[in-house]
């Protein structure tokens, strides 16, 4: 399956970590190497965290150098996941050194300072591999990382270490360090001072089990393309976090954007029952990179429940200029399919795309041998694109490489940015940590 990581962005996080090992062996000649592989251990989870800072700041430069912003955050993801690794190492291997000078006040502070970090990113890393927490608690407590990022930082700065601050290597994390810190002081700043554009709301439709809110830019309009999703703010309705939508139409003259909110969660169940007609909206964005390989070679969409908002953006994209386009619509039920209407549609007016739902309450879970049977095009020719669930991706993805689709030309976007790390045993192990 193509995940669309970045070289450049994998090359700068694996050159980061390594380029300090430069500097350690004429040290490790002096001092104990445990104590100073720990020492490196610490050094590592501040570059990693620095970097994971950076990407949550979304800034226009991450997604050219890691990749779309889905695939980014997983990056983000593990670079946290890797670095509370090498924190607890750096903590469990003694870090100690003989012959590097007499304990003051500061490096008393410098300890106390690692040792409330440890802790806190324990806690706060326990807090996101619970999914199951609601995403606005999530979020508020995902701010105090960057606090606890700057008590590392102090620790590193003022804790007696084999080298001074002066030194290359010493100026080369500390750099990092200045960088994850800026990143934590961008993303706490009050949302007016991050660049977004104004939006308000000038239709309000439910379709079935989603509501599709449409608006219409009230300055300059965002510039997107099919398929991308933006964060939006929705003022005055006392829900004031930025939370990730795909737009669900495709780009036009008159500048407008429609989100489709299905009720998965407490935030948009409570977004689809308090927007209003004229509600102002801040948009961020926009982000994502799952996008069309355009050309006449024959294209499979797959969508699952909401996951069907990017494939109705491209479908309002496409032309009679297109090669074959079948989309496989999965639904619990037929009824509740969102926007359906507005695909047969374009399916009657184009006769290069095909919409095929599949009811599950029905027929079968979608399975490979159906996808081929009914697709119209031989499967070895054809471009795979996929939005939903993780385990039906995965298991589709391994169905079609069998048919003749590899996974290079199976494509995907995350369903959900947030998600659990999934290594339980990680998660036991923190748990024990803080009794």
């Amino acid at each position: 399956m193509t995940l669309q990581f970045k070289p450049i962005g994998l090359a700068i996080v694996a050159a980061s970590l390594i380029v300090p090992m430069i500097w350690l062996p004429p040290l490790a000649a002096k001092f104990d190497s445990v104590a100073l592989f720990s020492q490196y251990l610490g050094m590592a989870a501040l570059i990693a965290m620095s970097l994971g800072q950076i990407i949550a700041t979304r800034l226009g430069f991450v997604e050219r150098i890691f990749g779309g912003l889905d695939r980014s955050y997983i990056l983000h993801k593990w670079l946290g996941t890797g670095s509370m690794i090498a924190i607890l190492l750096h903590d469990t291997i003694d870090a100690e050194m003989d012959g590097l000078g007499r304990e003051t006040l500061l490096t008393e502070f410098a300890e106390t300072a690692g040792e409330i970090s440890l802790y806190g990113f324990l806690i706060l890393v326990v807090i996101t591999i619970t999914t199951f927490i609601p995403y606005h608690l999530w979020r508020w407590t995902h701010k105090i990382i960057g606090g606890f990022f700057v008590l590392s930082a102090l620790h590193y700065w003022l804790i007696l270490k084999p080298f001074s601050n002066g030194d290359p290597i010493g100026i080369f994390v500390s750099v990092f360090c200045a960088l994850g810190i800026l990143a934590y002081v961008y993303k706490i700043l009050p949302r007016s001072m991050h660049p977004t554009k104004a939006y308000e709301i000038n239709d309000i439709k439910l379709e079935v089990l989603a509501t599709a809110i449409t608006m219409t830019p009230t300055k300059r309009a965002l510039k997107h393309r099919a398929g991308q999703f933006a964060f939006a703010t929705f003022d005055g309705i006392g829900m004031n976090e930025p939370h990730p939508f795909t737009i669900s139409k495709a780009p036009d003259a008159s500048g407008d954007l429609r989100m489709t909110v299905a009720s998965l969660g407490d935030f948009t169940n409570a977004l689809a029952s308090r927007v209003k007609l004229g509600g102002k909206v801040k948009i961020e964005g926009p982000f994502g990179r799952f996008e069309r390989k355009r050309g006449l070679a024959a294209e499979l969409w797959i969508a699952a429940g909401v996951g069907i908002t990017p494939f109705v953006a491209w479908a309002q994209s496409l032309t009679d200029k297109d090669g074959l386009v079948t989309l496989f619509y999965c639904v619990r039920d037929a009824k509740d399919a969102a926007h359906l209407t507005e695909l047969q549609r374009i399916e009657g007016r184009l006769k290069n795309f095909r919409v095929i739902v599949h009811d599950s309450q029905i027929q079968s879970r979608l399975n490979a041998d159906q996808i081929v049977n009914q697709m119209g095009f031989e499967a070895t020719n054809a471009q795979a694109y996929f939005c939903g669930p993780e385990a039906m991706r995965k298991s589709l993805a391994k169905g079609l490489a069998i048919k003749g689709i590899p996974q290079r030309k199976f494509h995907f976007e995350e369903f959900e940015i947030r998600s659990g790390i999934g290594l339980r045993a990680l998660a036991r192990l923190l748990l024990k940590r803080l009794q």
